[in-house]
């Protein structure tokens, strides 16, 4: 019995096949992650509009069908009419006012099914004609599993503003926001890692650490902003530079215990995001000079570069969000340019990572 490697040509096919197939996955991905990118705003705009609470049912599948007719209408808004938001926040509203904010949820809880589909039917695809890659495997199973884990926190979000409060926990809500930007985040770095390799000039030594820094400051800031949503906290104190007439404000830690300010006190929630925006753009800046200053023709020195940019377009906006009260179009493109920031950042940290290695051809046996 004799081993034989394949031949150059069948090599070189193998290869030109495996290329095909990483661009059928990473067109594929770019599809999950604009679907996911309309399914924040969209749910942005339904927290903007206090949206969230018009369907009090959590249905997986029946859900997926609106009311189709006026008995379906008014059995709905009825379920509404149960809950404190109605009572305290909402009570005499009618019913075509009803049908505005039940929309919003609606279309939220549909596109949120809707990217399930995107992303499990072509996985499934994939996996059955063998163009995905070994390696990636557990990597898509494990977005798929955090999407259906998705499903149960977004309900779990819900049923905390059905009984006792008239909008859903903080907490809640921030966990939700997370966990959509981590799946976000990890199909945008699959995706990338998945791009061909680029020849270009070494990046600055210290390029790595920032960038990793700055990946889990733009998330965190996320966070706190969502903690700021869910406390409606930017609807308070409106002024910038200063807050409550100084920059460091008074009366930021008058809740016991003092840690429970960093959550619930709207002061507080408020200049603690404030002060993650300074410290993001800080470090967004010292990356650009740092990797300026050692390696000026490096791809990812133009990244860290972009990076800044587009994080002072972010910090203008969560400003101009902040003084004209929270106007819903200003709001909602402060909540885009988070999840463009995020992004961004993910394949600069991807670049410098690299991508996939390629799968080895295997061999024939004679």
């Amino acid at each position: 019995m004799t081993i034989a490697t394949s031949s150059p040509a069948a090599s070189t096919s193998a290869s030109e096949q495996q290329e095909k197939n990483r661009r059928a996955i990473r067109i594929w991905l770019g599809i999950v992650v604009l679907a996911i990118f309309a399914l924040v705003l969209v749910g942005g705009a339904t927290r903007l509009t206090n949206s969230g609470l018009s369907i009090t049912e959590w249905q997986p599948i029946h859900g997926v069908i609106p009311p189709l007719n006026l008995k379906e209408w008014q059995e709905e808004f009825s379920l509404y009419q149960k809950i404190p938001q109605y009572e305290l926040m909402n009570k005499g509203m009618t019913l075509d006012q009803f049908k505005g904010i039940y929309w919003w949820e609606w279309s939220h809880r549909f596109l949120a099914r809707s990217i399930g589909m995107i992303f499990a039917l072509p996985l499934l695809f994939f996996w059955l004609t063998g163009r995905i890659e070994k390696q990636l495997r557990f990597r898509l199973l494990g977005i798929l599993a955090l999407g259906g884990l998705q499903g149960f926190i977004g309900w779990w979000m819900v049923s905390s503003g059905l009984t006792q409060r008239t909008e859903v926990s903080q907490y809640r809500l921030a966990i939700h926001l997370v966990m959509a930007c981590l799946i976000y985040s990890a199909s945008i770095w699959v995706m990338h890692g998945l791009m061909p390799a680029r020849k270009s000039a070494a990046p600055a030594r210290s390029a790595k650490g920032f960038a990793i820094a700055l990946f889990a400051l733009v998330l965190f800031q996320i966070y706190l902003g969502a903690l700021v949503a869910g406390l409606r906290a930017g609807y308070a104190y409106n002024t910038w530079p200063l807050m409550d007439g100084a920059f460091i404000p008074g009366d930021l830690f008058i809740q016991h215990p003092w840690w429970i300010n960093l959550f619930e006190n709207v002061k507080t929630v408020q200049f603690v995001h404030r002060c993650g925006a300074y410290l993001l753009l800080t470090v967004a800046f010292l990356n650009m000079m740092m990797s300026l200053s050692s390696a000026p023709n490096a791809r990812a020195t133009r990244r860290s570069l972009i990076l800044f940019l587009l994080i002072c377009a972010q910090a203008t906006l969560g400003i101009l969000t902040l003084i004209w009260d929270v106007p819903f179009h200003v709001a909602l493109t402060h909540q885009a340019g988070a999840l463009i920031v995020l992004g961004f950042a993910v394949a600069h940290l991807r670049l410098l990572v690299g991508p996939y290695p390629p799968e080895p051809q295997e061999q024939s046996r004679s």
